[in-house]
């Protein structure tokens, strides 16, 4: 059998899904109630603003559009290195250290903007798990294939359909786990609780350096 690429591995999906869910919850509770993760509600919030004529407003929601399309674009030439993984991973670790210090009285976006950066950067990066397609710091796609699988499975008793069901609600798993310790070590820690993730993140690439 083909060995899986550490990258690919459960135990990196786990660690990364994990911290996935810890930015969510971060942004929600300390920067201005939003999800930073995915897109889909900026669009959709941007589209509402432009059809009341508020255009500062509009203003608001498509910056973290940019971001996370820049994101993109940023890791598109990381990838032109060869240990490019590792570089996408201390890109990240860098940009979590400083949010931790940026006080939660000074503008939100500053922050939306920049995690939408990082996660468009971890999910360009982290595609697959054990060769399938799955996400880190979103769940929608996840719940889909974990239902699709495990569908699979019922009618045809597939059990690498099992395998890869079993993987998808670890990763659901995982970033959900990320999202309940993230709201409790926040009541604490408030700011600096994002320095768990720069921990996480840390352990990852020594996981991808030791294989490499």
């Amino acid at each position: 059998m083909t060995k899986v690429k550490i990258h690919e591995t459960r135990r990196v999906g786990i660690l990364l899904a994990f911290v996935g869910g810890f930015l969510d919850v971060n942004t929600y509770l300390l920067r201005g109630g939003v999800f930073a993760n995915a897109q889909t509600g900026n669009m959709v919030l941007l589209m509402l603003q432009i059809s009341e004529g508020q255009w500062m407003k509009a203003l608001y929601y498509i910056v973290p559009i940019i971001a996370f399309f820049s994101g993109v674009v940023v890791t598109e030439f990381v990838k032109l290195h060869e240990r490019w993984h590792e570089y996408v991973l201390i890109i990240e670790i860098g940009l979590l250290f400083l949010i931790g210090f940026y006080p939660v009285t000074f503008p939100a976006m500053i922050v939306n903007i920049t995690i939408s950066f990082i996660c468009a950067m971890q999910i360009s990066s982290f595609r697959k798990l054990r060769g399938a397609a799955y996400a880190t710091t979103v769940c929608t796609g996840n719940l889909r294939s974990a239902a699709e699988q495990l569908t699979l499975f019922y009618i045809r008793r597939d059990e690498e359909a099992k395998k890869k069901c079993l993987n998808y609600f670890i990763i659901i798993f995982s970033f959900s786990l990320g999202a309940l310790i993230g709201a409790l070590l926040i009541k604490c820690l408030e700011i600096y609780a994002i320095w768990i993730c720069c921990f996480i993140l840390i352990v990852v690439v020594v996981l991808l350096l030791r294989e490499n």
